[in-house]
């Protein structure tokens, strides 16, 4: 199929590349002309494992462009892969998803039949009262009549991002028209997993509810494990055993930091605030919220049991990115521990093997270095679990570990939940 993905951002092109990579030819349409340029070099501007191969080794069926009317006209389907950031109350900014279906709207005048597809992260209703109107009102066209339009939430990890779209547990597939269902089928025939079939706004809280519970699911763990680190149990031994339940399974019960990234917090978040919105209390979705935000500063009070005065101080950092496998920085953990260490005037020296750049942006002024010069600190905090984290030499080192790297244990060590 020629399909054309409006947005080029981390789900954009983990998308197109896979697709391409089952035959699609793909087409990425975004306004930074850097991004176009890499793509059609067959590169990617984001760090993700296998994204660049993928892109290299199906360079002849990908291309990218600036302009929306030529990749929609040359194109079966649309995905909708743009940025819903968080707004200042929690919900979702649309501003970027209503230019995009406005000027995919215009562009469905000329095509007799085309299907629309959001992948992009919205709150329920809003393809059926704000993304359909918008093309409707701009082809002068009727939805399910003249084109088709359906939403496929996205469930991927950072780090694990291509695996993940190529071996999912499951596609969802949202959409009230049988001839957008069976294109669908027809384009995901190829992958060996269930595909679940609902209406548009069950598929959009699919996606929110997913996250909400793996969130809540970590904060569980780190309040458990911060219970067992009172009472000196193994917290890892304890999420070991309750993992063998069928009922709860073992992912996402590594106590440690807390969560972050560019889905978690936002879509928590996101969700408390529409259901404020209809009037209705989410208290667990508020305490997971609360849980992780208190959890990193643990990682300071830990460290001043050792350093109760850390004015002068020099304190490594080991790990920016918000987790191992990307360069994404996004509500990292790292960013409110590394600000209560420059507010008790602590001399930082940070280093991350993808990060680097990215945190640079956040703050400027701190010193970054190789993890050879952070290990000459008074006291490491290990904050990603980044593999090549466990071949260095703690030996006498002060550590505080917030992602369970138990060969740092050599040192003078502190796990902050074990």
């Amino acid at each position: 199929m020629n399909i054309n993905i409006l947005g080029a951002g981390y789900v954009g092109l983990v998308t197109g590349a896979c697709l391409a990579g089952h035959g699609h030819n793909i087409i990425w349409v975004d306004i930074d002309q850097k991004k176009v340029q890499m793509i059609n070099n067959g590169k990617s501007i984001i760090y993700e494992p296998e994204l660049n191969s993928l892109l290299k080794k199906n360079k002849r069926r990908i291309k990218a462009t600036n302009y929306v009317d030529s990749a929609v006209k040359d194109s079966d389907i649309t995905f909708i892969c743009l940025g819903t950031p968080s707004k200042k109350d929690g919900g979702i900014d649309l501003s970027y998803i209503k230019k995009g279906s406005e000027e995919i709207g215009k562009n469905l005048k000329q095509k007799d039949w085309h299907i629309v597809i959001i992948k992009s992260t919205v709150l329920p209703g809003t393809t059926k009262d704000f993304v359909i109107p918008i093309l409707e009102k701009k082809s002068g066209k009727k939805a399910n009549v003249d084109f088709g339009v359906a939403v496929n939430p996205e469930f991927l990890r950072e780090g694990k991002a291509v695996k993940d779209f190529l071996e999912p547990d499951r596609i969802v597939i949202g959409t009230n028209n049988k001839k957008t269902k069976n294109v669908l089928e027809k384009l995901y025939q190829s992958f060996n997993c269930p595909k679940i079939f609902t209406g548009l706004s069950e598929a959009e809280m699919i996606k929110y509810a997913s996250n909400a519970f793996l969130a809540t699911k970590i904060s569980f763990i780190n309040e458990i494990g911060n219970l067992c680190k009172k009472l000196g149990i193994d917290t890892y031994e304890v999420a070991d055993g309750i993992g063998r339940d069928r009922r709860i399974g073992r992912a996402f019960l590594d106590s440690g930091v807390g969560w972050g990234g560019s889905c978690f917090p936002k879509d928590v978040k996101a969700l408390i605030a529409k259901a404020k919105e209809t009037g209705e209390k989410t208290r667990i979705l508020e305490e997971v919220v609360k849980v992780n935000d208190l959890q990193p500063l643990k990682m300071i009070e830990l460290l001043k049991k050792y350093i109760p005065n850390l004015k002068g101080k020099k304190i490594g950092v080991l790990g920016l990115a918000f987790k191992k496998d990307t360069d994404d920085i996004r509500e990292s953990r790292s960013i409110p521990i590394i600000k209560r260490l420059i507010e008790e005037k602590a001399f930082v020296k940070a280093y991350d093997p993808k990060a680097i750049k990215n945190f640079k942006k956040l703050f400027p002024n701190i010193k970054y270095c190789n993890s050879n010069e952070v290990m000459k600190s008074d006291a490491i905090l290990i904050l990603t679990d980044w593999d090549e984290f466990r071949k260095l030499n703690y030996k006498g080192k002060i550590v505080v570990d917030g992602r369970h790297i138990l060969e740092a244990k050599k040192g003078i060590y502190e796990g902050i939940c074990w």
